[in-house]
Parts: structure tokens; C-alpha cells; sequence
């Protein structure tokens, strides 16, 4: 894993955040939640985990999925 950066939730994500995550991050800031966001790395894959407990990232299909963190 290589991390990435971290940023507070309703701030503008920094550039090295893909364009392919952004709405999906902003759908759940705009829930209301607030923290900071950090974006990683996994197998050439972005995540981006929100310290209030949700995390954004791209399947290997492709498939953008946004969802809390699993119990």
C-alpha cells in the first residue's frame, strides 16, 4: 500500500484524488458527515476512507462504490 494524502471532508480534494471518486465523495459529504478524508493506494487502486467511518473506491470492475465501514 502507498499512501496517498489526507484532506477535511467539504474542503476541495487535492489534485492527486481521481476524477472517477470525486462524486462519490462528495455524495457522502454531503450527508453531513465531517472528518478527514486520507486516499491510498492498493494494487494500483485509489481509496479514499473518511474517518467517520466510510470509505470510496473503484472495484476492479470499475464500479465506483461508496459504503460504511463493514462490522
Amino acid at each position: 500500500m502507498q499512501l496517498g494524502t489526507r484532506w477535511a471532508a467539504g474542503s476541495e480534494a487535492p489534485a492527486s484524488v481521481p476524477a472517477s471518486l470525486r462524486p462519490a465523495i462528495a455524495a457522502v459529504e454531503a450527508k453531513g458527515l465531517t472528518g478527514h478524508w486520507t486516499l491510498t493506494w492498493l494494487e494500483g487502486r485509489a481509496i479514499a476512507e473518511l474517518d467517520a467511518g466510510w470509505e470510496v473506491f473503484q472495484a476492479a470492475s470499475g464500479e465506483v462504490v461508496a459504503r460504511p465501514f463493514a462490522d
